[in-house]
């Protein structure tokens, strides 16, 4: 998993059917596509209203812009922190589309790396349209994404876009490091959770950026762009880290995760204790594993005395940021609040 922000998708949101927890779930959703939509518009027009003469090609493009990407986060992100230090969240519209099509880009490139077919319960462009035209079509938005990004930058005040390239350039090399990392752990079930943790920590570094992003484009000062700066990383932290135990709840993907990545965080967890491998282990080896074989290793998950402090963790980082964050107004912090708490509900 990438950038994405697919911490921000419906697996990201997804809860126990409890009617105060989907709530919760789609008042976030809600605010995600609100936020995000215009971006979003800008990103798909720009790309769709493109000359591709190859249909397979335009039918993926297409296929991800209306069927995968349910919104974008990334855009929504920067209007808050925008809003959130005074500035007018219908700037950053423009630079929201170019950030949607570099993350797909991102999105679509990881899937091949970790050989992801089906994400969500729908197929990947990767599962769907194969290598080589998922491969070109994460090229065409990345390219159209910087496109969209130099367009937006060239109407900036120089101090404004040396910082957000400069935001763009270190948080995109932290990524990279980090998922080439994850890379070189695939299929290792030695590894220690704190070394995993670093890297989502790395991966999170791109959350940070669109929050920053935000506040230099409201005219923030150093101080709240720090402050909103950390609280996009433990929006990213959270985000990776319930998408971690989402992982576990779902047959396919956790099957993908121990043939094609390494295992998610809570099982690292348990593999920390012999006894307690020797039973995960004789699972996993399984030559089928079975959603009964899931409800087993869940149980044994949910045991373990560090994974259930890793969620009070989660849940005291929330209210650890949001203090910090006061001098945002009213409306803006709910918003703010919202999201942190889409990401720990029901842990």
């Amino acid at each position: 998993m990438v950038s994405d922000w697919r911490y921000m998708s419906p697996s990201f949101m997804k809860m126990k059917k409890d009617e105060d927890c989907k709530k919760i779930a789609e008042k976030a959703l809600i605010l995600l596509r609100k936020r995000g939509e215009e971006a979003l518009a800008i990103a798909t027009k720009a790309v769709m209203s493109e000359e591709i003469a190859y249909g397979p090609l335009r039918s993926a493009l297409q296929y991800f812009l209306q069927e995968i990407r349910f919104g974008a986060p990334h855009s929504a992100l920067i209007s808050l922190t925008c809003e959130a230090v005074g500035g007018n969240p219908n700037d950053t519209s423009l630079i929201g589309a170019a950030m949607v099509l570099i993350a797909s880009a991102a999105d679509i490139h990881d899937d091949i790396i970790d050989n992801s077919e089906v994400k969500n319960s729908k197929l990947t462009v990767f599962g769907k349209f194969g290598k080589n035209l998922a491969l070109l079509a994460g090229d065409v938005f990345l390219f159209k994404g910087l496109i969209i990004l130099h367009e937006y930058c060239k109407k900036l005040p120089v101090e404004k876009k040396e910082r957000i390239l400069t935001l763009l350039e270190d948080s995109f090399f932290h990524l990279s490091v980090a998922e080439a990392k994850e890379a070189g752990l695939k299929g290792n079930f030695n590894i220690h959770p704190k070394e995993y943790l670093d890297i989502i920590r790395e991966k999170a570094s791109v959350i940070e950026m669109y929050a920053r992003i935000g506040v230099v484009i409201g005219g923030g000062d150093l101080e709240k762009e720090n402050i909103l700066g950390q609280y996009g990383r433990t929006l990213g932290m959270l985000s990776i880290i319930r998408d971690e135990f989402i992982d576990m709840y779902e047959p396919d993907e956790i099957k993908n995760r121990i043939m094609n990545e390494c295992p998610p965080l809570p099982l690292l967890y348990a593999l920390q204790n012999p006894k307690i491998k020797a039973k995960i282990m004789k699972i996993l080896t399984k030559k089928e594993v079975k959603e009964d074989d899931i409800y087993k290793l869940i149980k044994i998950v949910d045991r373990i005395e560090d994974v259930q402090k890793l969620k009070v963790e989660m849940k005291e980082s929330v209210e650890k940021i949001l203090d910090r964050c006061t001098f945002v107004k009213p409306q803006v912090y709910r918003e703010l609040r919202l999201l942190l708490s889409a990401t720990i509900e029901d842990l």
